[in-house]
């Protein structure tokens, strides 16, 4: 299928995203923007082998299992993005080179190498248009009271260089959330646990926060979790079961009380 002239998404492979306890009670909507790294058959492989399309730069090992255990432990909405990182990075706006990568870490990806203004609408209208319009929906059904919450998990060794953070609490201009969750930390995790670590807004990592809570005032958090740390059931349970201990004192505490 040529996705200058087609929907870069074919009937039959399902939406952009899932939504799971799209009814939820709970003010929290937790998302997950690199949840899959599943690829729609219009890109076919970028020019990828099989290791590097299992590896950190296609998705976030073990977010999606995290998410969905954190959502069932706080009675939350939960949205996931369906499609690769690689096809379309929702954590990214349109211009930015990110958004479809032709390099990632030490990877070169080749399909993603001079793409055509066509090509670029086409993921951009098929997987991430669709993706924040959901999120957006669902906060604005909880209204002043809604509290967006991002999972991320990233690699234990970077360009390198081997990384001794486990859990990173990462915000944007608002710091409300991550500043609650510092202060209870160590009472609720075991993990090494840092401010804006391994990423910061500096490295353009906060688009959907940006997007979604700080103009309009929404408590917000970004969470990445060492993802050798997720190879497991049993650590993403662990983690889960951790962050959801964490986050619920955090909203609980004055300075993270959702009004």
């Amino acid at each position: 299928m040529d996705a200058d002239l087609h929907s870069i998404l074919a009937a039959d492979e399902g939406p952009a995203l899932r939504v799971v306890n799209a009814n939820a009670a709970s003010p929290v909507v937790i998302v997950c923007e690199h949840a899959s790294n599943r690829l729609p058959r219009a890109l076919g492989n970028l020019g990828l082998d099989e290791a590097a399309l299992s590896s950190h730069i296609a998705w976030d090992p073990g977010a999606l299992a995290v998410a969905l255990a954190l959502g069932a432990a706080l009675g939350a909405t939960v949205i996931a993005a369906n499609f690769s990182r690689l096809a379309y990075d929702c954590n990214r706006p349109p211009e930015a080179p990110g958004a479809m990568p032709a390099r990632s870490e030490v990877y070169e990806v080749p399909g993603n190498a001079w793409l055509s203004d066509a090509q670029k609408q086409a993921r951009v209208q098929g997987l991430y248009k669709p993706f924040h319009a959901a999120v957006a929906d669902a906060l604005a059904a909880r209204g002043a009271g809604a509290v967006l919450v991002t999972i991320h998990s990233f690699t234990p060794v970077y360009f390198g260089q081997p990384r001794a953070v486990e859990l990173g609490i990462l915000h944007d201009q608002d710091s409300r959330l991550a500043d609650a969750m510092l202060a209870q930390a160590a009472a609720h995790t075991t993990l090494k646990t840092e401010r804006n670590q391994p990423y910061g807004a500096d490295d353009g990592v906060t688009h959907t926060l940006q997007r979604h809570a700080i103009k309009s005032g929404i408590l917000n958090v970004m969470i990445e979790i060492r993802n050798d740390l997720l190879a497991s059931a049993a650590g993403q349970a662990k983690a889960a079961q951790e962050l959801a201990s964490l986050l619920s004192a955090a909203l609980a505490s004055p300075r993270g009380a959702v009004a």
